[in-house]
């Protein structure tokens, strides 16, 4: 059977669906490529930010439920995402672009030999760019061409996904046993593994913390983290896996874009499966990716009364002109 590819996607909770794609469009310059909605909870918008082709491995992605209360940051959870920058010198870029743009950030750090630069956004969620330079393994994706970050220094994809837990032997046992990671460095505390060709696109830090209180989820917080898989085939074999190993799941659910397996692997860690198509561009063109409301075939019925249900949000970027801006 074969492996997990690495970074599928991140899913997190946003208190605004307007103010998240300002931040994800204008601030960070990732491409929205697809607009759709939550297909557990239709009243709710799903966001999905990428790289110029919606390329797996590249998408962070939000939801905003209505009414749900600020997330609080602890142990238990996944804390942080990671998006890959070119080099040591994009880094450098960004310090003086969220400056410039009043985004908190905790200056350029060193993580397991890569330089990192931690930030948050207006509702402390947690990131932090990693530089690819002299980065080998899973390749990253293509930036947002028309965005307005300069291509040299633009994001391109999900690096390291960074988790907590209060017991790290089970989170170790699940990631070795079942899902092939290998532990390859340790250093206070923090524990890095790699599955698959490795590098930034395929790389969890674990953070073993049992001091701080349990997180809860909520607005600000990570929903849960997708890894790949080739396709449906794949798919069906990861299942096995799971009923072998007793570990509960979701069986297997379709999105649409993508199909996807689900299990809580920890308290509060939530993992999910998914292929890596068909993709974000059988149902809208290049071009105009992500400007409307797009639904999967199985809710085209329920259109009506979904739009009547979620706000319009204005994502028409295909009539504007982004200048890069250098500085």
């Amino acid at each position: 059977m074969e492996g997990l590819r690495g970074m599928h996607h991140v899913t997190a909770i946003t208190s605004s669906a307007e103010e998240n794609y300002k931040f994800f469009t204008y601030t960070l310059g990732m491409r929205l490529v697809k607009k759709t909605v939550n297909q557990d909870d239709i009243q709710t918008y799903h966001l999905f930010f990428a790289d110029d082709k919606g390329s797996p491995g590249t998408d962070m992605t939000f939801f905003d439920f209505p009414g749900v209360p600020k997330g609080k940051h602890g142990t238990d959870e996944i804390f942080l995402t990671s998006f890959r920058v070119p080099s040591d010198e994009a880094l450098d870029y960004w310090v003086k672009r969220f400056d410039r743009l009043g985004v908190e950030h905790d200056g350029i750090q060193t993580q397991f030999g890569k330089q990192v630069l931690p930030f948050v956004d207006f509702d402390d969620q947690q990131y932090q760019l990693i530089s690819d330079e002299h980065n080998e393994g899973v390749v990253s994706g293509t930036p947002w061409q028309d965005g307005p970050i300069p291509l040299e220094y633009a994001i391109t994809g999900l690096g390291p996904l960074h988790v907590r837990v209060s017991e790290i032997e089970r989170i170790k046992l699940v990631l070795e046993r079942v899902y092939g990671f290998a532990e390859i460095a340790q250093a206070d505390g923090f524990y890095l593994f790699e599955v698959g060709e490795g590098g930034n696109g395929a790389q969890v830090f674990i953070e073993h913390n049992n001091e701080l209180p349990k997180a809860r989820q909520g607005y600000g917080t990570v929903h849960h983290a997708a890894f790949r898989v080739p396709d449906e085939d794949a798919l069906k074999q990861w299942l096995d896996v799971y009923n072998q190993v007793g570990l509960p799941n979701s069986g297997l659910v379709d999105r649409f874009y993508f199909q996807s397996l689900y299990a809580r692997v920890a308290p509060q860690i939530l993992f999910e499966l998914a292929t890596d198509g068909p993709g974000f561009m059988g149902d809208e063109p290049y071009e105009t990716l992500g400007e409307e409301l797009a639904l999967p075939p199985f809710y085209e019925d329920k259109r009506e009364e979904i739009e009547a249900q979620v706000r319009h949000i204005d994502t028409v970027r295909s009539t504007l002109n982004f200048e890069k801006e250098y500085e």
